[in-house]
């Protein structure tokens, strides 16, 4: 496969993260060398799976690394106290 498809197809899913039910906007995808980096921050481990599944489907022969945080979007579990 040559660089140019294989840009294409970054692109592609570059896109496909920009809409339909993922709508992440947070997650970086840059390609370094041989590998596809995926990087940035996802609410939820739900979402991250689904990037990473919808990365192998889209990306599918290339070596993908992700770098993918989770935020913490919990409330606290008690309040904060000022001092």
């Amino acid at each position: 496969m040559d660089s140019g498809e294989n840009e294409y197809r970054i692109a592609r899913f570059r896109e496909r993260l920009a809409r339909d039910d993922t709508a992440e906007l947070g997650v970086r995808v840059e390609a370094r060398g041989e590998v596809v980096l995926l990087t940035g921050t996802v609410p939820t481990a739900g979402e991250r799976e689904e990037i990473l599944r919808l990365a192998e489907t889209e990306l599918a022969g290339l070596l993908v690394r992700a770098d993918l945080t989770v935020a913490c979007i919990d409330p606290p579990e008690r309040p904060e106290e000022l001092l």
